[in-house]
């Protein structure tokens, strides 16, 4: 077999997101034949090299398998949570098994989560240079204005970068309205960021949509395997075959 990453194998064998083994590799917690390795870059063969992690010996033995969540209220989107907080995977059960969540929820947003021990497609998804669509519903304080709907689609400075939001209203009200908003990116609170910029502080958020994939009928706390046909489309979505 080719040499690959290191922490690209780590995320293939489902032990963390290829973001998370990099925090993993830096921190010292791997060792490739018995030796830690902090830096990027590194390579192994995965049919010669023994990698371990935190002492424990890394197979790849798991089928790649990706399944939609509805999140409701109150969890988090790790796997454990130091502040004992309920975490996603507590929905799946012990068909969990080792799935980790693509990207996050807040801890009070609800709607379509994607979990995965695909570490190259979880990457891929949620890497910028793919700009992934995610559609929200949201609800906000005040009546948004034609103005401000303009300005949004327009552009918004966030900490010197420029969100292109996709927005369309839905209802209107004297306090409150519901818009559906796509972007292409997955930064730190960004819609809730995005509507207080404007004006209008986030009252509740939902994720409807992402990339191909919709929420549709799905109940709340429940959980789906991708069809066939699914995991095709968010394949083609990435470029990965």
């Amino acid at each position: 077999m080719p040499q690959e990453r290191l922490q690209k194998f780590l995320s293939r064998a489902g032990v963390a997101s290829r973001r998370a083994a990099e925090e993993y590799i830096q921190a010292g917690r791997v060792a490739v034949n018995g030796q830690v390795v902090t830096a990027m870059g590194v390579k192994i063969d995965p049919d010669q090299d023994v990698v371990q992690v935190d002492g424990r010996p890394v197979r790849v033995t798991a089928a790649p398998r990706t399944v939609m969540l509805h999140k409701p209220y109150g969890y988090v989107c790790t796997t454990r949570d130091p502040q004992g907080r309920r975490v996603v995977t507590e929905l799946l059960g012990k068909k969990a098994g080792r799935l980790y969540p693509v990207g996050r929820l807040d801890y009070d947003a609800t709607g379509l989560l994607l979990l995965t021990n695909d570490g190259e497609l979880a990457y891929r998804l949620t890497h910028p240079s793919f700009l992934v669509s995610r559609t929200y519903r949201v609800t906000v304080t005040g009546e948004v204005s034609k103005e401000t709907l303009g300005r949004m689609a327009a552009g918004v400075d966030l900490d010197g970068r420029t969100v292109y939001p996709e927005v369309h209203l839905n209802k209107r009200e004297p306090d409150k309205t519901v818009l559906e908003i796509t972007v292409h990116e997955g930064r730190y609170h960004l819609i809730k960021r995005l509507m207080a910029q404007v004006g209008h502080p986030l009252m509740k958020l939902k994720r409807i949509a992402f990339g191909p994939l919709t929420l549709e009928a799905l109940p709340r706390g429940a959980f789906r395997e991708l069809t066939r046909r699914e995991m095709s489309a968010l394949k083609a979505e990435v470029d990965l075959k």
